[in-house]
C-alpha cells in the first residue's frame, strides 16, 4: 500500500524540485545583487526603464507561475490551444503592465 502511494505522488515532487530551483536562483541573484558581485552589465545598464537583472526576475517568475498554472490547475493536461489561450494573455498583460507603471513612475520623478 505504502508503495503505490510513493508511486502517486512522484509528480509533486517533481514540481517541488522545479521550483525549488527556480527560487533558489532568484534568491542567489538577489544576494548576488546585494553583494556586489554580479557583472556591471546586469546591475548598470538599462532596457525600458529597468535594469537587466529585474527583467531576469520577471521572467523566471513569470515561468514559475506557468508552471504552477499548468500543473496546480491541471492546465497541463489539456490541449495545447486551451493552454496558449490561457496563459499568452497573462505573458503578454504583465509585461504591458509594468511597462505602464514604470513609464508613469518614471514621469511622476522627472515632474518632482
Amino acid at each position: 500500500m505504502s508503495n503505490n502511494v510513493n508511486e502517486s505522488n512522484w509528480w509533486i515532487w517533481k514540481v517541488f524540485w522545479i521550483l525549488l530551483v527556480i527560487t533558489a536562483l532568484e534568491v542567489f541573484l538577489g544576494i548576488l545583487k546585494v553583494n556586489e558581485v554580479l557583472p556591471e552589465v546586469l546591475i548598470h545598464d538599462k532596457f525600458l526603464g529597468l535594469e537587466w537583472l529585474t527583467h531576469i526576475f520577471i521572467v523566471l517568475t513569470l515561468i514559475k507561475a506557468a508552471y504552477i498554472v499548468n500543473i496546480f490547475m491541471h492546465l497541463g493536461f489539456e490541449r495545447k490551444s486551451l493552454q496558449w489561450t490561457i496563459l499568452l494573455p497573462a505573458f503578454i498583460l504583465i509585461p504591458y503592465l509594468l511597462f505602464i507603471i514604470i513609464t508613469e513612475a518614471l514621469y511622476a520623478n522627472i515632474m518632482l
